[in-house]
């Protein structure tokens, strides 16, 4: 490994205990460490997590979300080629957001994926790691609308993404 995991697992324990937002540790054999904490503070909070594979350099951080049966059954009544329309929306934003992300159409799961690649004797500070919270929180939250339009009959103009291109 290119850096200290136990260093790296108390730093980011330590930011979430500080923000008062960690709500569980994760116990998986396939992570060296892994936390369950609420996003934002306050209000209208979100759970994500924040974990390290084993056998990688990467740590991530994940939203996943399954869209509720009834809008499902909403996008389910929807004609094929706007269902589809849907997911390149969401794809597309994802893209552009530059997020990893997962989309389960059968199941209607949704996962954002954000990314940190620590270093060797650098510290992560806690706002880059704050900054990546907010930008998984962010594209969860722009998701649900997009998702929202489609079930009130609402489809997005390809220019509502343009905005961001090149910005």
């Amino acid at each position: 490994m290119s850096f200290n995991i136990s260093k790296i697992e108390n730093l980011i324990r330590d930011y979430l205990l500080e923000e008062g937002i960690l709500k569980e540790k994760l116990s998986n054999v396939d992570f060296d460490f892994g936390f369950v904490f609420t996003y934002p503070p306050g209000l209208n909070r979100q759970n994500i997590s924040i974990y390290k594979p084993k056998k990688s350099n990467t740590i991530f951080i994940s939203i996943r979300y399954q869209i509720s049966e009834e809008k499902a059954r909403i996008l389910n009544s929807l004609k094929q080629d706007q269902k589809n329309q849907l997911f390149y929306d969401l794809r597309r934003y994802f893209l552009i957001k530059e997020v990893y992300f997962s989309i389960d159409i059968q199941k209607m799961i949704i996962e954002i994926h954000e990314l940190i690649y620590p270093q060797k004797e650098k510290i992560v500070s806690k706002n880059s790691v704050f900054k990546k919270f907010q930008k998984v929180f962010y594209c969860f939250i722009y998701s649900n609308l997009i998702v929202e339009e489609y079930c009130l009959g609402k489809q997005r103009a390809a220019d509502d993404f343009n905005t961001t291109l090149f910005s």
